[in-house]
């Protein structure tokens, strides 16, 4: 059956920063909690589990909702500063997580899908990583010539975010928002259809209203209770194509040849 990987990154709202804005560390914090609410009363209306990619800074702030998560779903590490990375931050972001939920972190996803080495992340010692969407997107990253299916470096296995297959256009938050319905519904179970998985990542801060906030119209655009629509949409169309898993889970069932 093929396999659903429904993502969530779990940060501290500092979006407006990229376009110039300053935001004082509560107000963050305030806007990624009413952010993890939102989705939490969505994905537990379904019998689904997901993957929440969190970073270490927002999981101390907010170690009892983590925890509570961490109970049916799969936490994993976005580094430790959503702002800020150095290396040191893949071994410290997975020992505090770990101390929080009391559990291992073997999933690690670089905040804005930056490049990370995969060395760096094996040492850290995750099993697998999710930070490489196989698309262009100007000023980010080029990955054209990335397979679209998991691989092995080394030790960790990649799971790449799903792209559609001819044309690699991704499937992902910025796609849900602006794209038409009836496109990203059929494009979806295209993909999984042809790859037999589909992984797909979302930003808790989607779901709440972000008024107020000078973004970019692709940005702001569906933000709030459209969101939450498009999101319920997605996952009851889902739910008869194939079978929600965590991250961890479909990374163990792969295995070097």
């Amino acid at each position: 059956m093929p396999s659903i990987l429904l993502t969530f990154d779990v940060e501290e709202f500092d979006i407006p920063e990229e376009y110039g804005q300053t935001l004082d560390w509560q107000t963050k914090m305030d806007m990624g909690t009413q952010g993890l609410i939102s989705v939490n009363t969505i994905i537990e209306s379904y019998p689904i589990v997901c993957t929440l990619f969190t970073t270490a800074k927002f999981a101390q702030d907010q170690s009892q909702l983590i925890k509570q998560l961490s109970n049916k779903h799969e936490i994993a590490s976005h580094g430790y500063d959503h702002s800020h990375f150095e290396v040191s931050h893949l071994k410290l972001s997975k020992n505090i997580l770990e101390q929080i939920i009391e559990k291992p972190i073997t999933g690690y996803r670089m905040a804005r899908l930056a490049p990370v080495d995969d060395l760096a992340i094996q040492d850290a010692g995750y099993e697998y990583n999710s930070s490489m969407n196989p698309t262009w997107i100007p000023g980010r990253y080029n990955n054209l010539s990335k397979p679209r299916s998991p691989y092995f470096v080394n030790n960790v296995l990649t799971v790449p975010t799903s792209v559609t297959p001819n044309f690699r256009i991704p499937l992902f938050w910025l796609t849900i928002k602006n794209f038409p319905m009836w496109w990203i519904k059929r494009e979806l179970v295209h993909t999984l259809k042809h790859d037999g998985f589909l992984s797909l990542y979302f930003h808790p801060w989607e779901f709440i209203s972000i008024d107020g906030y000078e973004l970019p119209g692709y940005i702001a655009n569906k933000s709030g209770a459209q969101m939450s629509d498009r999101l319920h949409q997605i996952i009851e169309l889902l739910l008869n194509e194939g079978e929600f898993k965590t991250m961890q889970t479909f990374s163990r069932s792969f295995s070097q040849s």
